[in-house]
């Protein structure tokens, strides 16, 4: 945290209320603990004036344990096996969003109008269909460093 005679800014008393009110979902404030910081929060002018509020609090970011192998496979397709699923995933949810916006518009006008969805959908499923069919298409600085 900066130093503590430095004028807070609005983000950083909304970020100090964020943390506040994971702690009383914690239960280690109670309501009228929470509601007499958080107004303190809001009234806060400085760094020093925040820092006061949790002082006595523990830090809300979770220890986490990450296994370096899992978290790898989950960023980048290995070589060879094609895009992430979620990239097909975002094309079907995008692709049926704008087919339905088309149909909603046709429907409304009662004349099938042109097929534009045709420019978003096309060009984008043969883009995922060609890294697909090639193994993914990447190679980046990613995969060439797990190739040594």
């Amino acid at each position: 945290m900066p130093e503590s005679h430095l004028r807070a800014a609005d983000s950083d008393r909304t970020a100090a209320a964020t943390v506040l009110g994971e702690h009383m979902a914690a239960g280690r404030l109670t309501v009228e603990e929470y509601e007499d910081r958080l107004a303190r929060a809001y009234a806060a002018k400085t760094y020093g004036d925040l820092a006061v509020l949790t002082a006595d609090l523990p830090s809300t970011a979770p220890a986490r344990r990450v296994d370096a192998g899992a978290t790898r496979s989950s960023e980048v397709a290995p070589r060879g096996r094609g895009v992430h699923p979620h990239a097909w995933q975002s094309w079907l949810r995008t692709s049926l969003i704008v087919v339905a916006i088309w149909l909603v518009t046709s429907l409304a006008s009662w004349q099938l109008s042109y097929f534009w969805p045709i420019w978003v959908i096309g060009p984008w499923g043969a883009v995922l269909l060609a890294q697909t069919i090639g193994g993914g298409g990447h190679d980046g600085p990613r995969d060439r460093r797990r190739r040594r």
